[in-house]
């Protein structure tokens, strides 16, 4: 169920969804921008409040939250598995081709490895420092449910287990023109490396919700992203190079909540 709530210069949105545990979870989800809802409520001050309501346990199937109050906005917040393939499998070529002659072949190999050794590690500094951000700023609360949180509350969503291209492609646009700026033309082909990591991320993390997942490593990636989400969302932040929770102190391994 989702239901506008507050008044004022700023408007929330409140989704109720229900938790693995059956516990039924209250979050603001809109900045339309107002006031009050069950998790997180702005006061008079404008401060972020903290309130847990207790309601009947919703029906056991997924539950969508509804993010924006614009119909237009809320389209932004999806992609299907084929739109997220169809778009990658012409963006990862289309840098290569931008890239095409800046540094010959070996090298160009080179740079798309330290790309992907640089995705990896963005990919957990990311997860652990900004999708699990804790700050008291009302507005930047807002963010982090909007990137992030909203996907803990409905883990298995279909159409948001993947990062939409609204969010994707800008955010890539803004570290190609980072390694453009810091190696020149031929930053392209580390940037390949590193959009080629986060693809493999995401679709990793598809997998690990979606997906059976059988054999050793692959039911290695999907343990280790549901104890994240089941057990401590306090650690187990990598999805697809998970060494860096060990290297980082971060992996759970006790299985006690």
């Amino acid at each position: 169920m989702n239901r506008a709530i507050g008044h004022g210069p700023l408007q929330f949105w409140l989704a109720e969804s229900q938790r693995h545990d059956g516990a039924v979870v209250h979050r603001a989800c809109n900045v339309t921008i107002s006031a009050s809802c069950g998790y997180y409520w702005l006061d008079s001050s404008w401060h972020l409040m903290l309130e847990v309501d207790t309601m009947p346990a919703l029906d056991p199937s997924p539950q969508r939250i509804r993010l924006f109050k614009s119909e237009k906005l809320e389209q932004l917040t999806f992609i299907s598995p084929r739109t997220f393939a169809v778009a990658w499998a012409m963006l990862l070529p289309a840098i290569a081709w931008a890239g095409w002659g800046a540094v010959d072949p070996l090298a160009g190999c080179a740079r798309v490895l330290v790309g992907l050794a640089v995705w990896t590690l963005f990919e957990y500094v990311m997860h652990r420092y900004m999708f699990h951000l804790e700050t008291d700023v009302p507005i930047l609360k807002w963010f982090v449910f909007l990137m992030h949180g909203n996907h803990h509350d409905t883990p298995n969503d279909p159409l948001r287990s993947l990062m939409p291209l609204s969010a994707s492609v800008p955010i890539a646009a803004t570290v190609w023109g980072i390694f453009a700026l810091l190696v020149g033309r031929a930053g392209t082909w580390i940037f390949l490396g590193f959009m080629i990591g986060y693809v493999i991320y995401d679709v990793v993390h598809y997998a690990c919700h979606h997906w059976p997942m059988r054999g050793k490593l692959r039911s290695a990636l999907k343990r280790h992203h549901m104890r994240h989400h089941y057990l401590d969302e306090g650690g187990n932040y990598s999805i697809s190079a998970i060494f860096w929770d060990s290297v980082f102190g971060s992996k759970i391994r006790s299985l006690k909540r």
